[in-house]
């Protein structure tokens, strides 16, 4: 029992301090003992009737006075141990000190709100960083207070609802070719994987995907003859949604596309695989299209949610076995006709061929979708021919040398000039 300074009892955990202020304690869920302070005996009850409810209702957390520093250093010893490689704790530790310490470091967690992550993500797009960047500032945010919860050092995450676009305009989806591997990888033999390869082999778009059957091949030219494109929308006179099979997008997207080795064998494999689902009693082709080449398992024909879901699946299976800063950002379709076209230009195929390749109506529409590859494509021929100056500088150079030795092994090469007779 408490007592104030003239003696008086004031009830369980209250007492008055020699200045004549009160406190009252109480232990949390935690084990430890709290203390709230006040002038009056009445402003310390309601105080701890305040604190006490907010632990009942787990509002409260084991150390509020833990800074933004001090968590990042106990989550990377502690939730990050033995979970990530060396080279990935180095790339967590200069993301966090480049882009989140200055702004954030010092502040107490209880104080970051998601007013403030979303400022600094702003900031980092106007300093010219891009999706990849700001993205993995937010993940690492994200996963930081979700441990913090989990730790009771944070009751809210205030990264938790932010997301991050990627501004498709200045930039199209691209995989790299370390995505393409992962991807490629794990889609091997699943019941899409022939549709992903020839997406990624031939540069079609996924209503020409769609509309493919097997009388549009000719493996003995070996090209593939774009002619229709597959839609499922509601048009004019519909009740709802329902597949039309119409012309190509514009007049030079009906073209011949070649069909190289990894694509011959994805659609021959196709072929095999559409004949084993047209046998099935539960496959039922809708009239009319009953000729699809790539089909759902039942035979019925595809549309832009179930190839989203397809390639989501790939995705979320690689990231069973990611970290979260590492996870695989899903994609659409046309991100398989974007990195084909990517891949050729990286592999020195003229503008104007990859232009009839992708249908595109003119060499303009190629060159302002892929600015940002073509000038990477020359940056890259500029430095081939920067070596090749080099070896012909060195070979110029050893030229001289040899020039030089046997001048003046034959003495016809004074290092001094002789000096003048007086």
């Amino acid at each position: 029992m408490g007592k104030n300074l003239k003696g008086k009892e004031l009830g369980p955990g209250f007492y008055q301090r020699k200045d004549g202020s009160y406190c009252g304690r109480f232990n949390d869920r935690f084990g430890v003992r709290r203390c709230v302070y006040g002038k009056t005996l009445s402003e310390v009850r309601e105080k701890q009737k305040t604190a006490v409810c907010e632990d009942k209702m787990q509002m409260n957390v084991l150390d509020d006075s833990v800074t933004l520093d001090q968590w990042h250093e106990k989550w990377i010893e502690i939730h990050k141990y033995k979970s990530i490689a060396p080279s990935t704790r180095v790339q967590y530790d200069g993301i966090y000190e480049r882009h989140i310490q200055p702004d954030l470091g010092r502040m107490k967690l209880k104080d970051i709100h998601p007013l403030q992550i979303r400022g600094r993500l702003v900031q980092l797009d106007k300093d010219g960083y891009g999706f990849e960047t700001q993205n993995k500032v937010r993940v690492l945010l994200l996963d930081m207070f979700d441990k913090a919860i989990l730790d009771n050092i944070a009751v809210k995450n205030p990264a938790k609802g932010i997301k991050v676009t990627r501004d498709e305009e200045k930039e199209p989806r691209v995989l790299t070719v370390e995505e393409q591997v992962a991807f490629f990888e794990t889609s091997k033999g699943t019941f899409y994987d022939n549709l992903f390869v020839v997406a990624v082999n031939s540069g079609l778009r996924p209503g020409e995907l769609y509309a493919l059957e097997a009388s549009d091949l000719d493996f003995d030219k070996k090209v593939i003859h774009v002619k229709k494109s597959l839609s499922y929308q509601k048009f004019e006179g519909d009740t709802e949604k329902t597949f039309h099979m119409g012309k190509t997008k514009t007049k030079s997207s009906c073209r011949d596309v070649p069909i190289n080795r990894q694509a011959e064998i994805a659609l021959k494999r196709q072929i095999l695989q559409k004949g084993v689902i047209s046998a099935r009693r539960s496959a039922k082709p809708l009239e009319g299209f009953e000729n699809l080449l790539f089909t759902t398992k039942f035979n019925t024909p595809l549309n832009a949610s179930i190839y989203s879901d397809a390639i989501k699946k790939i995705v979320d299976e690689i990231n069973l076995v990611r970290d979260d800063l590492e996870q695989f950002e899903t994609f659409s379709g046309h991100c398989f006709r974007h990195t084909f076209a990517t891949r050729c230009f990286e592999a020195g195929i003229q503008p104007k061929t990859v232009q009839k390749y992708l249908g595109h109506a003119t060499l303009q529409m190629t060159m302002d979708l892929y600015t940002h590859v073509l000038g990477k494509h020359l940056s890259d021929e500029m430095d081939k021919l920067e070596d090749r100056l080099d070896n012909i500088a060195s070979m110029s150079e050893e030229w001289v040398e040899k020039k030089f030795c046997s001048k003046q092994a034959k003495g016809k090469v004074s290092l001094f000039p002789k000096e003048k007779l007086g």
